[in-house]
């Protein structure tokens, strides 16, 4: 990891602090003063600023619970966005791993370690994510059966992968996606002639949206939870 993005995760401050810290010979790496923002830090490596030794940065995991009306985005100019209530130090940089539209609701995983986050949004990794769905028609006995041969989508030369549909009333279902694309259950359910009146994320492979959160709010991670992507 670059020196300056290592003391930037490590402490908060922006890069262009650090490099102010830098060019102020207030930084030492291995007890050597550090001027070049560039340098590598190996994990074997001491750094310390200001005479205080500064502890590797280790990547945070969150969950949110995400509330209707709040976008999935690092920043946007008319709606809140998910990071809005994260007070952590670099929230802005985080990854966003799995978003919802605008009027979904549930969980959504929050993360600074890209390649996990790849994992959780990767089709190739085959991570199963759990919605709670109710349409403004009933749902059909067939649709379970057309759910798990592939959906054939609007403008789409594929349809989609294998769905899992559960029946919970006549307009109430569970559904397991596999994949991730556009607006995905309510243009499979359009697409069977019904509409999507509200759609609720309940987990994303072994990781369920904690009973404890209310909308807006988040948790870190478990080891577990973590080890289970």
């Amino acid at each position: 990891m670059r020196l300056d993005k290592y003391l930037a995760k490590a402490t908060g401050f922006s890069r262009k602090e650090v490099k102010r810290l830098l060019h102020a010979d207030e930084v030492r790496v291995n007890g050597d003063p550090e001027r070049n923002p560039a340098r590598h830090i190996q994990d074997s490596d001491s750094v310390e600023l200001d005479g205080l030794a500064m502890d590797k940065p280790e990547p945070r995991y969150l969950m949110l619970y995400k509330p209707e009306g709040v976008v999935c985005a690092n920043d946007d100019p008319t709606y809140p966005t998910v990071l809005s209530p994260v007070e952590l130090p670099r929230a802005e940089e985080m990854h966003i791993a799995g978003r919802l539209d605008i009027d979904t609701t549930g969980l959504v995983l929050i993360t600074d370690d890209g390649k996990w986050a790849h994992k959780v949004t990767s089709p190739r990794h085959k991570t199963g994510k759990v919605y709670r769905v109710t349409t403004a028609d009933p749902i059909p006995a067939d649709a379970v059966d057309k759910f798990a041969s592939g959906i054939k989508l609007n403008s789409e030369p594929f349809p989609t992968k294998p769905a899992e549909l559960t029946l919970l009333s006549d307009t109430e279902a569970r559904v397991v996606l596999h994949e991730g694309r556009y607006h995905q259950v309510k243009r499979m359910f359009a697409a069977l002639g019904n509409r999507v009146t509200s759609l609720h994320r309940e987990s994303i492979g072994a990781i369920v949206l904690d009973d404890n959160l209310f909308p807006g709010e988040y948790r870190a991670l478990t080891d577990d939870e973590i080890n289970s992507i």
